[in-house]
């Protein structure tokens, strides 16, 4: 992961103050934070910038407008490459039983977004009860549990050989090898080669690295290149199947995505 940049302060804290914990943050460019864990659940909220949550399972990627859910006890890391707002929410464990066990990337609500904002205002003590404070922070967690889940993650198979070639891929988005190349170096066939990544990623090849390659745009794009740079630097020739494939997968163009 990072080690240049602006390395980010983790928070001290041995417990939470209360069920809740609000972090709001702004970013410079290049932040990161080392590998780490925690007794309570993350959920990252990106208000500008796109955020990168990296563990050993796999990569997960936040753009403005989404969050990332960080389960109790993963060990990660959180990136930025551009400016960022950010806004974090930890969760004690018996706060929300219905956590998932594994992180998601989530769609934050217009009404979900509102409570958020409204929470990182209050004081870390803030009252508990039968208070305006405790019952927004019922309702906030209400609204986390239902927000929806959409496909910004980026699998990492755990077969050594596997691994390497898709970081190595991960590293030059724009690398044009076929899928008989990688079989050829990996010392199997291109069928066995196809059967492994589907195994191991829960994708086909050819979707693990249009989604790898859409994903690693995020950063030109929010770096302030065009979208036509952004496109022949993650790998595609044509611009509007770069376009056509973003809008598919992000739900917005480029454009509209506003990074």
């Amino acid at each position: 992961m990072p080690s240049i940049g602006h390395p980010r302060a983790i928070p001290a804290l041995d417990h939470l103050p209360r069920p809740l914990y609000a972090r709001a943050e702004s970013l410079g460019a290049g932040s990161w934070t080392t590998c780490h864990r925690h007794d309570w659940v993350q959920f990252s909220y990106a208000i500008s910038g796109v955020l990168g949550v990296y563990t050993r399972d796999g990569s997960y990627f936040a753009p403005p407008q989404w969050g990332v859910w960080i389960p109790a006890d993963a060990e990660h890391e959180v990136v930025t490459t551009g400016q960022a707002e950010m806004r974090s929410l930890y969760i004690r464990r018996d706060a929300c039983p219905w956590a998932p066990t594994q992180c998601r990337v989530l769609e934050v609500t217009p009404l979900a977004r509102e409570l958020i904002k409204q929470f990182c205002l209050y004081p870390a003590h803030y009252p508990e009860g039968d208070s305006v404070e405790a019952r927004l922070v019922a309702v906030l967690l209400d609204q986390l549990r239902r927000l929806p889940e959409v496909g910004f993650s980026l699998p990492l198979p755990r077969h050594p050989g596997l691994l390497a070639l898709c970081n190595g891929l991960i590293a030059a988005p724009d690398q044009v090898q076929t899928l008989q190349q990688w079989a050829l170096q990996l010392g199997c066939s291109e069928k066995t080669l196809m059967r492994l990544f589907q195994r191991e990623t829960g994708l086909s090849f050819r979707n693990w690295r249009q989604r790898m390659r859409l994903l690693s745009s995020l950063a030109l794009l929010e770096a302030g290149e065009s979208v036509t740079d952004a496109a022949l630097g993650c790998g595609y020739d044509s611009t509007s199947a770069y376009i056509a494939a973003f809008k598919q997968l992000f739900g917005a163009t480029p454009g509209e995505l506003k990074l």
